[in-house]
């Protein structure tokens, strides 16, 4: 028999009549739907090796600890080394600070000292009221001292 007329015993899906059924549409639900999951073929070796990874046993947590405790030294270390460095940077700055103050203070302390005193009424009073010459070249004796490098103050000056 033909598709789509009469009885047919050997298709059982079937449906008599020359109309199509009104069906529902099939709605997609929102939800998620989990994809399958693909795993990964995995050679027995590299599993043992993951498995060993994930494992913890006392011996690898005393370690990690020991050296959590190492790394939590070492950055306080650090951090008390920076602190007193800069503690020291902002001392020196301060002192620098100072010694250019007292730099500048002797400088106009220099200068106010330099224009108080008078040369020309020095000279003036020295020449006049005291009597004082400038001494002439036969005056002024000049000697080498070639056992230190220094003059002592009170030591006694040789003859000629």
């Amino acid at each position: 028999m033909a598709a789509g007329r009469g009885t047919s015993t050997h298709y059982p899906e079937y449906i008599h009549g020359n109309t199509a059924r009104v069906m529902e549409p099939v709605r997609k639900e929102k939800k998620h739907q989990q994809k399958p999951v693909r795993r990964k073929v995995v050679s027995y070796t590299v599993w043992r090796n993951q498995e060993k990874a994930l494992h913890m046993n006392l011996p690898y947590v005393i370690l990690f600890t020991v050296a959590a405790f190492c790394v939590l030294a070492i950055c306080v270390n650090y951090l008390q080394i920076q602190s007193t460095i800069s503690a020291r940077l902002a001392h020196i700055e301060q002192l620098e600070k100072s010694v250019e103050q007292m730099k500048a203070e002797n400088d106009a302390t220099e200068t106010r000292i330099n224009t108080s005193v008078d040369l020309d009424y020095i000279y003036k009073v020295a020449t006049e009221e005291l009597g004082m010459v400038y001494a002439n070249r036969n005056q002024v004796l000049l000697y080498d001292k070639t056992e230190s490098e220094y003059v002592r103050q009170y030591e006694d000056i040789p003859t000629q």
